[in-house]
């Protein structure tokens, strides 16, 4: 067997992703919890995706806030919007998780969503067994920097799961380049959002399901 460990992304990977809709108005729900009734729509669009610490400061800094405090309310009220879609059923698994019962393999997770989010969303849909370990962020500013393509997560994960050859399964760029970080092979999975997606990177594998790694994984 080629690999006898596979880590994979969450959203967009073993789970639908959220719509953006859904998270904007978290972000939008946070700044009114603060008294923040009409944040400009920048500042909106910053905090739901792609923060940064700096940015994160600068926002916070412009209506008076305390950064820690606020992006502990923004990531608790992000997670608890990701749990009512998937409660709702409009945030599911993919249908092809059963081949993961077909691979010898040892597996798990690495999110840059929240980790109150990925451990909700393996209990809710049943699916915690399937995985060794899972990481997703901590509800600080700080973890933001450890984001892939910072390998971070990946390489706690590794190290969680004490294998030999690696495969990390992505459906964005900073996940190949994280895999690339990690020193591990990468496989870039082209869920619907991502069938004509051009790449920047260059990863080892191009699949369009996880039936393919029963082929990669034996290779």
């Amino acid at each position: 067997m080629r690999y006898d460990t596979v880590v994979f992304d969450n959203d967009g990977v073993l789970v639908g992703r959220t719509r953006f809709d859904v998270l904007q108005t978290a972000t939008e729900e946070t700044f009114e919890k603060f008294d923040v009734s009409d944040p400009d729509p920048e500042y909106v669009e910053d905090m739901t995706i792609g923060a940064t610490p700096e940015r994160v400061a600068t926002v916070c800094n412009e209506y008076g806030l305390d950064p820690d405090r606020f992006w502990r309310v923004r990531d608790r009220t992000m997670s608890g919007a990701q749990q009512a879609e998937a409660r709702a059923g409009r945030k599911t698994p993919y249908g092809d998780l059963d081949v993961l019962s077909d691979i010898d393999a040892n597996f798990g997770i690495v999110s840059s969503n929240q980790q109150e989010t990925v451990d909700f969303l393996l209990d809710h849909f049943g699916i915690r067994d399937l995985f060794e370990t899972a990481y997703g962020r901590e509800r600080t500013v700080e973890s933001l920097d450890l984001r892939k393509p910072n390998p971070h997560y990946i390489e706690a994960a590794l190290s969680d799961l004490d294998g030999e050859n690696a495969l990390f399964v992505g459906d964005n760029e900073s996940d190949i380049k994280a895999a690339e970080n990690a020193g591990i092979d990468s496989a870039f999975i082209r869920r619907p959002h991502r069938q004509n997606w051009d790449l920047n990177v260059w990863p080892t594998w191009d699949i369009d399901s996880l039936d393919d790694l029963r082929r990669v994984c034996r290779a």
